[in-house]
């Protein structure tokens, strides 16, 4: 469940409560779509912002509505305590794994992080993905980092962020933390403008926030590149231009994800929690005519 494509759906909030019906039909669109494990409670699903019995709620959710589909439920929290319940919680879900993020507010320390993930790794049995996601957490891994962690028991996966863009580059930046890491670690590419750059530089999945919401294109590029097909992965992501494009314009991918949800009828309206405000009409009708210029309304 560490391979191939994990989709990260939105936690729909209405009214400010959780969008319990809305949720439901998020999970069980990605297992028809075939994705290989959904990730619940991501940055894409909004995390940070949920009291714990609204996390644990998610968490019993997804795992009821995603049948054989293998879940992971991020625990990420300010305090280690609260990430051991977390972390409980999503024990008690039925969950198959556990992301997690070091999450700041004063500034951690490398060993601050590694004893983060010793105290989880002994808390529990279930594997742990190391969630690297700097742009929310302000707070960024070295590949000696991701060394000690990885040594831990217990953990199974990376998520790293984005690959350089150029091929070469982006190898040997997948190389070098595969070293790093012992071989039943995997590597997870997140940012899906380079998704399919990391999955041909090497990386054994894709964490991904849009394809939450979209997982029929991240499934082409992630099923092109699995059955060897790296010029065809990247042909489809080339055409998905426009969509990634979308992401720095609007503020990033929670917030395009909820648009596009919203413009197929996934959702009943804006559905991210305050104060992150709903795009402007004007904005919610370019990602319309991106999603339905690319064909993507399926």
């Amino acid at each position: 469940m560490f391979t191939g494509l994990s989709a990260f759906p939105l936690t729909p909030l209405a009214d400010d409560h959780l969008d319990e019906a809305a949720f439901a039909g998020l999970v069980e669109r990605l297992v028809d779509a075939g994705v290989d494990s959904i990730t619940a409670l991501g940055s894409t699903g909004s995390y940070a912002y949920l009291d714990p019995e609204e996390r644990a709620r998610v968490a019993r959710l997804a795992v009821a509505h995603a049948r054989d589909v293998p879940v992971l439920v991020g625990v990420g929290a300010l305090r280690t305590s609260q990430v051991l319940a977390h972390v409980d919680s999503a024990e008690q879900a039925g969950a198959a794994g556990v992301l997690l993020a070091p999450m700041t507010y004063q500034p951690l320390t490398d060993d601050d992080v590694l004893e983060l993930f010793r105290t989880v790794t002994e808390h529990t049995d279930l594997p742990v993905v190391v969630y690297d996601n700097p742009t929310t957490t302000r707070f960024t891994f070295t590949t000696e980092l991701y060394a000690r962690v990885a040594a831990l028991p217990g953990i199974a996966s990376i998520k790293i962020p984005g690959v350089p863009a150029d091929p070469a580059q982006a190898r040997r930046h997948v190389d070098a933390i595969r070293t790093a890491v012992p071989d039943h670690v995997t590597v997870g590419v997140s940012g899906d403008a380079l998704g399919a750059a990391g999955l041909v530089a090497g990386c054994d999945a894709w964490y991904t926030a849009v394809g939450g919401t979209l997982p029929a294109p991240m499934l082409t590029i992630t099923r092109a590149v699995q059955a060897g097909r790296p010029e065809e992965a990247a042909a489809e992501s080339a055409r998905l231009a426009p969509l990634w494009e979308l992401l720095p314009e609007l503020g990033g991918s929670a917030r395009v994800s909820a648009a596009i949800a919203q413009h197929l009828g996934l959702v009943p309206g804006w559905c991210l929690p305050l104060p992150i405000r709903a795009l402007t009409r004007a904005q919610r009708a370019r990602v319309a005519d991106v999603v339905d210029g690319l064909g993507l309304g399926r």
